[in-house]
């Protein structure tokens, strides 16, 4: 016979999904600093490269990126589960929201390369939303943050085609958006293990 829990044990129960939530996500501030520096890096160096072959200036430093982000990800992330299995709803939840964006982007990034678009905005738009979607499960006001500035630098480089504009917009959207709410969140976790 199934059990009608009352408002406070709903929220109770909510409650304690949230902070699970949030202790098994020891490990997600690595993936935020490690994916914000990568790809800050990418593009620093696609900038910088701007005198070179196009196909090197832009293959060159994402495809670095991607692996080097890819391969580290993996190994950092089969380490840790070994030691923190993830074993609650929320995580899922969240890897459901990544895995979703990593498949969408994969797609965007083929149709946009084969049709000789520039992925970048689009990109970007799409980031957002994996970002700002993890700040509300979290309740993490700075990746809420986060999602709404990529969605907003996302927009604004739908209308420039200069290199140095693009650059400071995709940029800043990483700071603002990964490196600095990910150096905020990892202090949270590291207080939450010495809790």
């Amino acid at each position: 016979m199934e059990q009608t829990l009352t408002p406070e044990e709903s929220l109770k129960v909510i409650e304690s999904m949230i902070g699970q939530a949030k202790r098994s996500f020891s490990r997600l501030s690595f993936y935020f600093l490690l994916w914000g520096v990568l790809l800050t890096g990418a593009m620093l160096a696609t900038y910088l490269l701007d005198d070179l072959e196009p196909s090197i200036r832009h293959g060159l430093p994402w495809g670095v990126a991607g692996i080097a982000g890819g391969l580290i990800s993996s190994v950092y992330g089969a380490r840790q589960s070994k030691h923190e299995p993830v074993n609650n709803p929320m995580d899922r939840i969240v890897g459901w929201v990544w895995g979703g964006f990593v498949i969408t982007m994969l797609l965007l990034l083929f149709g946009t390369l084969r049709n000789g678009i520039d992925p970048g905005a689009p990109i970007t738009l799409l980031t957002g939303l994996p970002t700002f979607l993890t700040g509300q499960i979290l309740r993490f006001r700075p990746l809420i943050l986060g999602g709404l500035l990529f969605w907003a630098c996302g927009i604004a480089m739908h209308f420039t085609t200069e290199a140095g504009i693009l650059t400071a917009l995709y940029c800043g959207a990483m700071v603002l958006g990964y490196i600095i709410p990910g150096l905020m969140l990892k202090r949270q976790e590291d207080g939450l293990r010495t809790a």
